[in-house]
């Protein structure tokens, strides 16, 4: 069910929204219109239902004019001319323009995911203690860090940290930690250990208690811990062992 192409003469190539995601091969323009959230997604890998998220279930030569393209050529060009299999190619191999306040947006976005990832796995090497995200984010934009809208956090990462360490010490790191609570909270607290990381090794002592060593990223000591006080009501002994 295709929502209606809305035509706009805009060098912006924006449909209510939307962006135009075009590519060319051998002369032929294919072009698609598309949520520019859902462009960011595929070629993330994830899973995108491209009929709910483009404006109109078509492949276009001119979006704009919304003249089709022709069946004959995608299959030439593409070996099919399956509307969703194209689309899909045409999103992750073409280009895509987007108006200032769109790209604005999505920087701002992929930013978030960036200083998310930099502060769940990075640590200050000389303290031991991880970096607040403000503290991360204020030194990319000192750094005057440019993200990419459309390239996945993780690829961007090292860049990033690349341009951080004149700021700010900085290294991404894994941390273990010894912990010790009673048997009463081993059912509320195991999941939550293998949530933020590895079991290194573990066992039961004569008294009933639980004790392991947990392999987390550096960043996520102070939630780690936070969140097993929480569950233990302040009952859990935890210490640092040793950085890699």
């Amino acid at each position: 069910m295709s929502r209606n192409i809305i035509k706009k003469e805009s060098t912006d190539s924006v449909f209510d929204g939307m962006v135009v995601a075009h590519y060319e091969q051998k002369g032929h323009r294919f072009e698609i219109i598309i949520e520019p959230d859902a462009i960011d997604e595929l070629r993330q890998g994830k899973e995108v239902n491209m009929l709910r998220r483009m404006a109109s279930f078509e492949i276009f030569k001119d979006a704009r004019k919304g003249d089709r393209a022709s069946e004959v050529v995608m299959k030439e060009i593409f070996g099919t001319d399956d509307v969703d299999t194209v689309a899909r190619a045409i999103t992750i191999k073409g280009d895509v323009h987007l108006t200032t306040e769109q790209k604005r947006k999505m920087q701002e976005d992929k930013k978030k995911q960036i200083v998310a990832v930099i502060a769940r796995n990075a640590m200050n090497p000389q303290t031991g203690a991880p970096h607040p995200p403000a503290r991360i984010e204020a030194a990319m934009d000192e750094a005057g860090v440019h993200v990419d809208p459309f390239k996945p956090a993780d690829q961007q990462v090292k860049e990033v940290l690349d341009a951080l360490r004149p700021l700010i010490p900085i290294r991404f790191d894994k941390v273990r930690i010894a912990v010790k609570f009673a048997a009463e909270d081993y059912a509320r607290c195991y999941g939550d250990i293998k949530e933020f990381g590895k079991v290194m090794n573990e066992e039961w002592q004569r008294d009933g208690s639980w004790i392991g060593v947990v392999e987390i990223p550096a960043g996520m000591q102070t939630d780690f811990l936070s969140r097993l006080n929480e569950r233990t009501k302040g009952n859990v002994e935890t210490k640092l062992l040793r950085q890699h």
